[in-house]
């Protein structure tokens, strides 16, 4: 499913990420989840980050990938989300539920932006 376009802003790389994030995540907010954390590193080198934790209305922990690419050559920003780049996020979300009491249900789910939509996979991949 492709939602509303949202316009990219030219910048540095950095800024282009940043402002991709940002629209993925007034979109998440805007479909009833709550940001619990942005840009969630592990420690050390060889680790892992997350975008954006979120949690659903259910209370479901949604660890959230966001990956924009300006065209779908070469697979689009989905292709890029690949199994060692599955693996990283897999880990630093570990690292991140080890800091809780009580661990909550949680789900993977990935955000597209391409060619002005976004477009989100809702469990997009799972730990196993």
């Amino acid at each position: 499913m492709v939602f509303p376009q949202i316009k990219a802003k030219v910048g540095t790389t950095k800024q282009v990420g940043d402002a991709a994030e940002d629209a993925a995540l007034h979109y998440l907010q805007q479909s009833g989840l709550r940001l619990v954390e942005r840009n969630y590193r592990t420690p050390g080198r060889g680790g892992g980050e997350i975008d954006l934790i979120m949690c659903a209305p259910d209370g479901t922990c949604v660890f959230v990938e966001v990956r924009q690419r300006k065209s779908a050559s070469h697979g689009g920003a989905a292709a890029s989300v690949n199994h060692p780049k599955q693996r990283r996020i897999i880990f630093a979300a570990r690292h991140y539920l080890m800091r809780l009491r009580e661990p909550p249900p949680c789900r993977f789910d990935v955000v597209l932006l391409e060619s002005g939509g976004i477009e989100w996979l809702q469990a997009a991949f799972d730990a196993s």
